[in-house]
């Protein structure tokens, strides 16, 4: 038998199961058993929320490395190379590696169906376990009870925020989707929450679990004061710390989610604010309220959600108003396209929309008649990302702003494009 490249790897594992998604536990579990796949001798750190994991996984994956761990990390999904996902001491692991976990994956499986995520999640703690990592840090793919990720129980639990986002897998209500979110929580396992107000279903999910749950604004805080920010948690106070790259609220409640979880594993690993500041510079993935400025001001967010909209308005704000600003646009098919708008109609002057490169993608036909319908008239189709941000640059006068949101495979394709990647 020919050996498959990565991408004929998973081309495949796109076909495997009748569904792209399904949660639940069972065929995951029964192939993790298979596997052998063993706890670390450090620590996992699972991450869910509805936006800002990736960039609190970032901020926990630096903050290990600072000390004597051997680091894996489990993110989703991909920018613009599948690599991206599953990384060791902070770099993408090669084909090679990745082609050799999904081998190994297939050769237990027996007749278990996989979807895409649940084979790369069972790929990543193979990985994980080949390269003898001591410290995981684990990015739930959708809600957090019945993810794949979940087959691994964490030492720290942490939850970012609660928004209005996969309602057809989690439910309608923020109280619903936290509950399903909360489904990472262990008990006598400390457990945090990185946002206010905490949504009932967290606290009574922690209590009926025995989980040890601490909350922003109770056992750790963030507090501005001018050039400076500072934080305290349990046992540390760090003062004049520098505001991450993007200087959000948003980003303040993530970074102050890493520090109280690090704190409570090993609190000399951020007692020097010196040390944290460097990783605060450092530890801002890409396509994160990412400003890229040539003829253009670019601006390349992944914001997905109504939440994620309403955080990207806020930065907007914070900028020097544009001579006029232009949206590239592409979605999925399950997001809330109306909300998501609302809050950037109005400081945007035309919309190119897409069809992105993803089997649940909502073609550019059909965001552009819903935008139509509710009073947008400068709305402007491409089949592609690609043509989308050419016409996007064509028709956007020399100095105004594009900004580039909607999905990761809207900004993904927009970083190589824009050949930053």
């Amino acid at each position: 038998m020919t050996a498959r490249s990565l991408e004929e790897w998973l081309r495949w594992q796109e076909t495997l199961h009748p569904q792209p998604v399904e949660l639940k536990l069972d065929r995951v579990r029964a192939v993790a058993v298979r596997l052998s796949c063993p706890h670390p001798d450090g620590a996992v750190f699972t991450v869910a929320g509805t936006n800002g994991k990736g960039s609190t996984v970032a901020l926990v994956e630096r903050f290990l490395l600072g000390g004597r761990y051997r680091v894996g990390a489990y993110t989703s999904p991909h920018l613009v190379r599948y690599n991206e996902r599953i990384r060791v001491d902070g770099r993408p692991v090669d084909d090679d590696e990745l082609v050799a976990a999904f081998e190994r994956v297939d050769s237990v499986r027996g007749d278990i169906s996989l979807t895409f995520f649940e084979f790369g999640t069972l790929a990543a703690f193979e990985v994980f376990r080949a390269r003898g990592c001591d410290a995981w840090v684990l990015e739930v793919g959708m809600g957090g009870r019945l993810d794949a990720v979940n087959v691994v129980d964490p030492d720290f639990a942490l939850i970012t925020t609660i928004g209005l986002d996969h309602q057809q897998f989690l439910g309608d209500t923020v109280e619903e989707i936290a509950a399903e979110k909360a489904g990472i929580l262990r008990a006598g396992r400390p457990g945090f929450y990185g946002d206010w107000p905490v949504p009932r279903a967290i606290r009574r999910v922690a209590n009926e679990r025995g989980a040890e749950l601490r909350c922003l604004g109770e056992r750790f805080d963030f507090t501005p004061s001018g050039p400076c920010w500072s934080w305290r948690g349990q046992q540390l106070v760090l003062d004049n710390l520098s505001y991450p790259s993007t200087a959000s609220l948003a980003q303040l409640r993530n970074t102050s989610l890493a520090l109280a979880a690090i704190e409570q594993f090993e609190a000399s690993l951020i007692a020097d604010a010196a040390v944290v500041n460097g990783v605060i510079a450092e530890a801002t993935p890409p396509g994160r309220f990412q400003v890229f400025r040539r003829d253009h001001e670019w601006i390349l967010d992944v914001a997905h959600n109504p939440q994620a909209a309403t955080t990207l308005r806020a930065q907007l704000d914070r900028l020097e108003a544009a001579t006029e600003t232009t949206v590239v646009l592409g979605m999925l098919g399950d997001k809330s396209l109306e909300e998501f708008i609302a809050p950037l109609r109005q400081v945007v002057c035309r919309w190119v929309v897409c069809t992105v490169d993803d089997q649940r993608a909502c073609p550019a036909g059909e965001i552009a008649a819903r935008m139509r319908n509710g009073g947008i008239a400068d709305v402007l189709e491409a089949v592609t990302p690609d043509q989308g941000l050419a016409l996007a640059r064509d028709r956007t006068a020399a100095g105004g702003r594009i900004i580039v949101c909607g999905s990761f495979r809207m900004v993904g394709p927009a970083l190589w494009w824009l050949g930053i990647y």
